[in-house]
């Protein structure tokens, strides 16, 4: 819990993963429907990623890569990653990417991710970019949550630098020129 009071990372922690139990636990209650308050040892359950990740620690669990990550949507990032709806699949796509790696077994994870992000980076947040607004606003709900904070960045710092260009003080004498030295 590096970041305890962002809520973006508290949002990234609530994405469900699942995990195998290596040992059974009782007076656990994460199917309310269930008879039982136990989980057998070698089930198959879907947790929050910041309960997975303290029953990992506490080697209780393995967990095993969600389905934003599965093969399908490997092959569409191969075949051109700036067409797929990451969103609907995670939006926090690379920050819980980037939460697992260490985690699972699969250790290609970060290979994804930077090819993913690189590849989306140059053709679709450049496309944002250079759009006028109504052309931006019909992919920004494909946008990843990272992906829309870097637009919205990127679109400030456009802003305030055409507000520069047409108006504004070119030129600002800084308040440590105008001092003289002190004579000693």
């Amino acid at each position: 819990m590096a970041k305890y009071y962002d809520i973006d990372d508290i949002l990234t922690e609530e994405e469900f993963a699942p995990v195998l139990f290596h040992k059974p636990a009782n007076g656990v209650t994460i199917d309310p429907s269930a008879e039982t308050n136990s989980v057998e040892q070698g089930a198959k359950v879907e947790l929050p990623f910041w309960l997975a990740h303290e029953l990992h620690l506490r080697q209780a669990v393995s967990i095993n890569l969600p389905a934003c990550f599965d093969q399908k949507t490997r092959l569409e990032i191969q075949a051109d990653a700036a067409c797929v709806d990451l969103r609907s699949r995670c939006p926090y796509f690379y920050e819980l990417g980037c939460k697992l790696q260490p985690l699972v077994a699969d250790r290609t994870i970060g290979i994804l991710l930077s090819t993913a992000f690189k590849i989306r980076y140059k053709e679709r947040l450049t496309k944002v970019f250079t759009a006028t607004h109504l052309t931006a606003s019909k992919f920004l709900p494909f946008l990843t949550i990272e992906e829309a904070n870097l637009y919205e960045a990127a679109n400030l710092s456009m802003t305030a630098f055409k507000k520069w260009r047409t108006g504004g003080p070119r030129f600002q004498r800084a308040s440590i020129l105008g001092r003289k030295r002190k004579e000693s």
